[in-house]
């Protein structure tokens, strides 16, 4: 650990009663259990020759687990989650898991990052260091940030959840709660994935506090008009080509987490190779990647983003959010409102949907906007670098 991390950890401890300190220490019992498993998996037959058409091959889930259960250390990657402060609160009636992290740098700007599914806080871990102390690492101290770093409710250690209901305005509202708890009146929001959408509830409800919004994903839907179809460019065409390939081809999982997540976490629970098997097609689907998942993320922070899920019991609790959010939606209470709070977006190429400009500057107050050819989903762990720098361009606007 180095000099600069050990101020941040002095400086991060909140005061306020409601926050406790958190620190992860799984059982032995559990890792014990986990190695009996992948040792005495059932493995399922595979038609030949069919690649990753049928879903994950089998040869690849054997050699993963293979790594998984002889080779990776989970109280290695444990001790890089402690080496960054945790901390718990209840809020709403439910457990809120979180990173605080300050930065040395006193004027830093506050910023809430919030992950998605199948993510965790993983997705962050190497960048929180460069966004904190940006001068540690040849930057400039202006472009520091203090970070807040949830855990969805019903996700990893903030999991599982214990009542119905909580889709993303509930979830929305209860990081507004935790932003206030840590005194924290003005701030900024960034997410992908699920945190985005999330993010986007929280300019809504509380646009007066939110200094701007930045994006890794935005999705924007074709226009009813036939004529503003025809009207559209080749690449925003394609674009909507890709939209309706991820509908048919790739949302598979959506559905089924939107419909039966109860029916799902049975299986999920009970089997880390299927905890396993469901996460990393994503991370192959879904990412920048040539040939495996590994291309673009690395093998280790893919399977210690599974354990968030396999560890704490939540592959049912976040699904829900899938069924809370998309199976009960009633459009009698959509907010319609258009966002007031200064957006940026960044596109990276690979990943699943990609916008159409036109339309995301309906609904949002677009003042920044890039393109990435590099880059898929899970922007943070792919091109960490690229995702930084776009997010200190567009925070630096304010500052």
């Amino acid at each position: 650990m180095n000099d600069s991390r050990k101020q941040r950890t002095e400086v991060a401890d909140p005061t306020l009663e409601q926050i406790q300190s958190f620190r992860v220490s799984v059982p032995q019992a559990d890792l014990d259990d986990l190695k009996n498993r992948l040792e005495r998996t059932r493995w399922p037959d595979e038609l030949p020759g069919v690649g990753w058409d049928y879903g994950v091959p089998l040869n690849y889930v054997k050699e993963l687990v293979n790594y998984w259960s002889k080779n990776y250390d989970w109280r290695k990657h444990e001790a890089r989650l402690n080496e960054f402060p945790q901390f718990i609160t209840t809020i709403d009636g439910e457990n809120i898991h979180f990173l605080h992290v300050r930065s040395p740098e006193p004027n830093a700007l506050p910023l809430l990052m919030i992950h998605g599914w199948p993510g965790s806080i993983v997705e962050f871990l190497n960048i929180i260091d460069p966004l904190t102390n940006p001068r540690f690492y040849g930057g400039n101290p202006e472009d520091a940030f203090h970070l807040v770093v949830p855990s969805i409710p019903g996700y990893g250690f903030s999991g599982p959840t214990q009542q119905s209901g909580m889709n993303i305005q509930r979830i929305a509202q209860m990081f507004i709660v935790l932003m206030e708890r840590l005194g924290y009146q003005r701030y900024g929001v960034q997410g992908g994935d699920w945190g985005s959408f999330i993010s986007q509830q929280i300019g809504l409800l509380n646009p007066d506090h939110i200094i701007g919004m930045h994006l890794n994903m935005l999705t924007t839907f074709p226009p009813e008009d036939f004529k503003e179809v025809e009207s559209l460019t080749k690449e925003e065409k394609e674009r909507l080509e890709k939209l309706k390939h991820y509908d048919l081809e790739l949302s598979g999982y959506m559905k089924i987490q939107a419909t039966r997540p109860q029916t799902l976490a049975y299986a999920l629970t009970d089997s880390p190779v299927g905890q396993l098997a469901w996460i990393v097609e994503k991370f192959k689907e879904w990412t920048d990647s040539t040939n495996l998942p590994e291309d673009a993320i690395d093998r280790d922070d893919i399977i210690t983003n599974v354990m968030h899920y396999w560890l704490t019991g939540t592959a049912g609790s976040s699904a829900r959010l899938y069924y809370e959010t998309l199976f009960k939606y009633d459009p009698s209470v959509e907010n319609e409102e258009i966002s007031t709070v200064p957006t940026g977006v960044a596109v990276f190429q690979k990943d699943t949907m990609l916008p159409i400009r036109r339309f995301a500057e309906r609904d949002h107050k677009i003042i920044h906007w890039s393109e990435f050819k590099r880059g898929g989903h899970f922007a943070a762990l792919e091109q960490p670098v690229l995702l930084m720098n776009d997010i200190k361009k567009f925070f630096g606007s304010f500052k």
